[in-house]
């Protein structure tokens, strides 16, 4: 799916929302692995993936080329600092009218509404693709984060208490949330 948008930051900064695709393989994987080494929020750790910037190329380019998944990337001075996307959650009659949302910024771009433009791009997407609803899980101790989502109209709908099992031996809890589209 292809999304183009240039937005205001909260900072007056201009911000370039765009699909990514094959060219974009390696500064996304950098920022993959580098927003997965600077929270614990996220799904993996940074030494977990195998990914390569040619895996990573098909992977997006996949996705330019879909109707029911998007991949965004934030682009802030030429530099990209944060992506977002969703994938259905299958393809079954009774799954279809389902996506899952994900997002990730570089932790110093945090707070200056770069994840309230990715999530809004998102969710229009979502829309074009027909998904009735939008769905994620978010560590409950991730409090930005959740009012980030509460925002822009996501609700709670259960909790997962066991949902993160960190190296350390300790469990992160996750909230599933969820969009009526």
């Amino acid at each position: 799916m292809l999304y183009r948008e240039t937005v205001q930051l909260k900072n007056g900064a201009e911000l370039l929302l765009r699909s990514a695709d094959a060219a974009d393989g390696a500064e996304a994987l950098a920022v993959f692995n580098q927003t997965h080494a600077e929270t614990e929020y996220l799904l993996t750790y940074s030494d977990e993936t195998s990914f390569t910037a040619e895996n990573e190329a098909e992977l997006l380019q996949k996705k330019a080329e879909s109707e029911k998944s998007v991949f965004i990337l934030a682009v802030l001075d030429g530099k990209v600092v944060g992506d977002a996307g969703f994938d259905p959650v299958g393809s079954r009659d009774k799954l279809k009218h389902r996506a899952e949302f994900g997002i990730a910024i570089l932790k110093e771009y945090w707070g200056i509404g770069i994840g309230s433009a990715l999530t809004d791009a998102c969710i229009k997407c979502a829309k074009e693709a027909g998904y009735r609803q939008l769905e994620l899980d978010v560590v409950a101790e991730n409090t930005a984060a959740i009012a980030l989502y509460k925002k822009h109209g996501f609700v709670e709908f259960g909790r997962n208490p066991r949902g993160f099992l960190l190296r350390s031996g300790e469990y992160q809890e996750f909230v599933n949330m969820r969009l009526e589209l």
